[in-house]
């Protein structure tokens, strides 16, 4: 299958849902089981961790959710155990919802900031796949990641945006509108920005699960290997800027 076939379909980021976050859910922190601590997602054992715990909310769809693995798998846990692998004390929210489009995310921005104990150092947000699947306004999904950093903006707290590509047969035009919309975001919020955050799922089709949409737990290890070394420096100056 032709890559941009493959990325039109993972666009989906889990068209229907898994059932494990409801929509208004006030979202779970992704507590690491001991074991899971011990290791990276590579197997690699990890350094330990240094300094105050740094809280860190991921913010998204079905890609961060974890659609179809355990929690400890999903993007968020694998994420905080390669943080502390590098020796930063951080904690990973869970607050993605399989389905959400990016006027869902925006509806529920704030129940899930007034549900958290304490304001997170760093948000990362992830939005987009489901507009994209859906054929949606690309104006549209602009202003809803606009209104969403807008809010975090206002609540002073630094994102991280993972963006997405529209794939050529959503045509020149609705492709030129849809991929500007990251790199314009990141540089109007000062946000930082993966550009292509599931490039290893469609680079290599093994690390996708059976649907064809969402990744196995070493795909999301992948992402974490892809993303990781943008992440870990904007979590460290989050840290430090408390």
């Amino acid at each position: 299958m032709h890559k941009w076939l493959i990325l039109a379909a993972l666009s989906g980021l889990a068209a229907c849902s898994d059932g494990e976050t409801a929509p208004n859910a006030i979202p779970q922190d992704t507590a690491i089981p001991a074991a899971a601590q011990r290791e990276t997602p590579d197997g690699a054992l990890p350094a330990v961790p240094n300094g105050r715990e740094i809280q860190v909310l991921a913010f998204g769809d079905s890609l961060l959710a974890g659609y179809n693995l355990p929690r400890s798998d999903a993007y968020p846990a694998q994420l905080e155990a390669a943080l502390r692998a590098r020796g930063i004390d951080a904690r990973v929210i869970n607050a993605g919802v399989s389905g959400d489009t990016t006027a869902a995310g925006l509806q529920r921005l704030d129940f899930v900031l007034d549900g958290l104990e304490q304001k997170p150092a760093l948000a990362i947000v992830e939005f987009g796949g489901n507009d994209l699947l859906r054929g949606l306004s690309p104006s549209l999904a602009r202003d809803n990641l606009d209104a969403m950093l807008a809010r975090f903006a206002e609540e002073d707290i630094p994102v991280v945006i993972m963006g997405i590509e529209a794939p050529p047969s959503a045509g020149s035009e609705y492709r030129r509108q849809f991929n500007a919309i990251y790199p314009e975001l990141a540089e109007k919020y000062d946000a930082a920005l993966v550009p292509m955050f599931i490039a290893p799922l469609i680079e290599d089709r093994t690390l996708v699960q059976a649907d064809q949409i969402h990744p196995t737990r070493n795909g999301v290890a992948a992402m974490v290997s892809l993303t990781i070394d943008t992440i870990a420096p904007v979590v460290q100056k989050a840290a430090v800027a408390e």
